[in-house]
């Protein structure tokens, strides 16, 4: 039964400074944080501007290609189950 007694941290009186320990001890953890998403911000390897606007423009244009595809293939079955409708 005194086993029990020893894993319970001890209680203090006037619960200020428990207050004061958490805050101490949260604000501890968000500065580490931060310092931890800058060092992993800087090992970011950023690409070039030639290498993004390169990449927009076949994005753009693969996506018009596939825009195109698709409003083909639905007005050719829309005209089909219009067909078979009727």
């Amino acid at each position: 039964m005194a086993s029990k007694d020893i894993d319970k941290p001890a209680k203090k009186k006037g619960g200020q400074g428990d207050s004061e320990e958490v805050s101490r001890f949260q604000l501890s953890q968000v500065k580490q944080f931060g310092e931890e998403v800058k060092a992993e911000f800087n090992k970011i390897a950023w690409p070039s501007r030639k290498h993004t606007i390169g990449s927009t423009i076949v994005v753009t244009i693969f996506v018009i290609i596939i825009s195109f595809y698709l409003g083909a293939v639905d007005m050719l079955l829309g005209k089909i189950v219009a067909a078979v409708i009727r």
